[in-house]
């Protein structure tokens, strides 16, 4: 399901933007607070809090900080548990539509603290390419089935099962599949 679908109850991520909406308050901070300290713009924000918007998981932590609590709050509603090993079994992560064509799972959600974010990205060549995004940090993708175009800056890639790329993610930068579905895993450092 999208982040943004917050009117489909049986989605355990339809609930994203009620809880940043929930977690704000609690913290007693106003829209204008998260989007003086995320650096989001006030039209953006209000969408994403609204579920107007799709969430990026790139906005997704800069909200969780924000809010200070950790990112899988706001995916899950819990906070992560394991401090010194998470084991995620086949088929287990959190699992999120980030738009049509484009979902992932989340392969370390349950671990405290984590510095990177390590997903399990499936794509549809049957919908259209998202938009490129940027954020902080450095990206590694490594493809595990299929072929994948990965635009970085003004150059593209393409790679097939085997293929690995690592770049600066501040580019702008976005996948899609070539030929037929695809699946890649991407690991995110956005903290130094």
């Amino acid at each position: 399901m999208p982040l943004s679908d917050i009117n489909n109850e049986s989605s355990p991520h339809s609930q994203i933007p009620n809880r940043i909406r929930e977690l704000r308050e609690n913290e007693e901070k106003s829209a204008e607070d998260l989007v003086r300290d995320t650096g989001i713009s006030a039209e953006d924000y209000e969408g994403y809090e609204s579920g107007k918007l799709d969430i990026p998981i790139s906005i997704l932590y800069k909200i969780a900080a924000a809010l200070s609590v950790d990112p899988t709050v706001l995916l899950t509603g819990e906070d992560p548990r394991m401090e010194s090993a998470a084991v995620c079994r086949a088929g287990q992560g959190v699992q999120i539509e980030r738009y049509p064509g484009y979902s992932f799972s989340s392969l370390a959600y349950n671990f405290k603290g984590r510095t990177i974010e390590p997903l399990l990205v499936y794509l549809d060549p049957s919908k259209p390419e998202a938009s490129q995004v940027a954020h902080d940090g450095q990206e590694f993708n490594y493809v595990t089935e299929g072929t994948v175009k990965i635009s970085v800056g003004k150059r593209s890639y393409v790679l097939a099962a085997g293929d690995s790329i690592y770049f600066d993610a501040k580019l702008p930068h976005g996948q899609a599949a070539v030929g037929g579905p695809a699946r890649f895993i991407t690991i995110i450092q956005e903290k130094p």
